[in-house]
């Protein structure tokens, strides 16, 4: 009878402790030891090794990709596109999580995530619901910041050091890719749904080329904008695509379209680039959207593909 009366006494006191111990989300369980990382949405503990992560932004695959690792999950651009083919089978196993814009909390949750990986830029609204389903860490903004997203990113995977090594090989090898092109003025050029777009120096692929030092025409430094990522383009100002040599793709099959029916028209085939045939239609994940260090390699190989022969 008193062993009864003892079990009821602490029996109060266990469950109360094992209350506290689940937090009240799948990503608080105990995980073992932890780690903090800053980030843009203040600070947050992190498993040392985490082991499944989901991603919500097009940078974040490249960067677990490139690492060696891989989600369990991940939003898309848009419900029926695919993932990226530029890296490979690596992610044929990965589950949807809905779209950048809005990622599915229910999809999420059913993955036990121990850890999310997202943009302040894209998600903010998402970052009080996902941090309780597990620890989150967001990057600020997408695009210009792409290495400085890596790097964090590499930090909350506990991959920092192979990040950065990542990020030397790749600095040095385009500085020496650039270097065999410093005589070509280089054009880059997007065909969207609704807009054509050349691109700036603060691009994805604008900053590529930068760290290489290959030139771009003069109009597409876009002097004085506050936004340098990219402008606008129209029929009355088409020749500012023109360069020694022009990249261009498209984002999805309205683009494509636009692009097939303005590239057949007489003012592209008027542009200098056009007419020397000095003019690449490339993979639009490569170079628009891909915003990681395996991406950057190949608009690497893409450049030395198509100009070595103009030099």
């Amino acid at each position: 009878m008193r062993l009864r009366l003892a079990l009821a006494a602490v029996l109060p006191f266990f469950l109360l402790a094992a209350c506290g111990s689940s937090g009240g989300s799948a990503g608080s369980q105990d995980a073992g030891p932890t780690r903090s990382v800053k980030h843009a949405m203040g600070e947050t503990k992190v498993p040392m090794n985490p082991q499944r992560v989901v991603v919500l932004d097009t940078d974040k695959l490249d960067s677990m990709v490139s690492l060696g690792l891989t989600p369990v999950g991940a939003a898309r651009a848009e419900d029926n596109q695919t993932w990226p083919e530029y890296l490979g089978p690596a992610l044929a196993n990965v589950k949807p999580a809905g779209t950048l814009g809005e990622p599915n909390l229910e999809a999420i949750t059913a993955l036990k995530p121990d850890l999310i990986l997202g943009s302040k830029f894209r998600q903010a609204a998402f970052y009080d619901k996902l941090s309780k389903i597990a620890p989150t860490v967001f990057t600020e903004r997408v695009g210009i910041t792409w290495k400085e997203n890596f790097l964090l990113d590499a930090e909350a995977l506990g991959k920092k050091d192979k990040a950065q090594q990542l990020l030397s090989a790749y600095e040095t090898r385009a500085k020496q890719v650039g270097a065999e092109f410093s005589t070509l003025k280089v054009s880059i050029v997007r065909f969207r749904p609704t807009e054509i777009r050349m691109y700036g120096p603060d691009s994805f692929s604008g900053i590529v080329l930068g760290d290489g030092g290959i030139p771009r025409p003069e109009v597409q430094l876009l002097t004085g904008q506050a936004d340098r990522r990219f402008a606008k383009l129209s029929q009355e100002n088409l020749a500012d695509a023109d360069g020694d040599a022009i990249f261009y793709s498209a984002f999805g099959e309205k683009a494509a379209q636009s692009q097939a029916q303005v590239t057949a028209g007489p003012l592209w085939k008027n542009l200098t680039a056009v007419k020397a045939g000095h003019v690449y239609n490339v993979d639009d994940e490569i170079w628009m959207t891909g915003i990681g260090v395996t991406a950057a390699g190949k608009i690497l190989d893409d450049l030395e593909k198509y100009l070595t022969p103009l030099v």
